[in-house]
């Protein structure tokens, strides 16, 4: 019996969700709970997300041994197993086709921001910066809507046959004292994300100018600049439909 599980971790604990040698990932942690279960399985991410970022809507997909039919129990005991920082939001049972990653429509990120000096109780889940202009954010970002080739917007080394993704939409808004940038794509590129908000955070804070953005977009330039800190990025929903 196949599941498709919905999980959320803090990132902050983890190096990153794909299983890892001697690194402490999200991944390996469940495949030991699993393991110790009776239940030997292969673990499929919808994506991986990099070392410090979080997750509220994670979803992975494993085959369950005959044994285990009460996924309410199983739920239940993976919890108690399972570190603080990892937990099993959801589980449902899905017709054997279904892949986490592969059956995948839509990937939703949401990255979040806090004007002021940080906070010892919040430095792990959001980036300050010292000023936003959030009026300049919500306009710079819709430049990456739409279909674009993001050579100038991933982490080199990665294994992608394409570098051209859909942004369906990006925007900036605020919410209860915090900025949030959202992104919701057809799917992303390692890095991309916290390449763009890099950028955006560049030209907030005026090292960049909007056209520095929109040729980086049409490839007509290569500006390096560093990507976001990992810590305000949150893999939030995915799509099936």
């Amino acid at each position: 019996m196949r599941v498709k599980v919905t999980i959320a971790y803090n990132g902050t604990k983890f190096f990153g969700s794909q299983i890892q040698e001697k690194e402490t990932t999200v991944n390996g942690t469940l495949q030991e709970v699993l393991l110790s279960l009776g239940i030997q399985t292969k673990i499929e991410a919808s994506g991986r997300t990099d070392r410090g970022v979080h997750a509220t809507g994670q979803v992975i997909h494993f085959d369950l041994p005959s044994f285990w039919t009460d996924t309410n129990k199983l739920q239940e005991v993976l919890n108690q197993k399972l570190p603080t920082s990892l937990h099993v939001r959801q589980i449902e049972t899905v017709n054997d086709d279904f892949h986490a990653r592969y059956s995948a429509k839509r990937r939703v990120y949401r990255y979040i921001l806090k004007e002021g000096k940080s906070n010892p109780f919040y430095d792990e889940f959001i980036t300050y910066i010292d000023k936003i202009d959030t009026a300049l954010l919500q306009n710079a970002i819709k430049n990456f809507e739409g279909t674009h080739d993001f050579e100038g917007f991933y982490k080199k080394g990665s294994d992608n046959k394409t570098t051209i993704r859909t942004i369906f939409k990006a925007t900036a808004y605020e919410h209860k004292g915090f900025t949030v940038l959202y992104f919701e794509a057809n799917g992303f590129l390692r890095s991309q994300i916290r390449l763009m908000v890099g950028m955006l955070l560049g030209l907030n804070s005026g090292k960049y100018k909007i056209e520095d953005l929109e040729n980086q977009l049409l490839c007509k330039q290569k500006i390096s600049f560093k990507p976001a800190p990992s810590n305000g990025l949150y893999l939030a929903k995915i799509f099936y439909s």
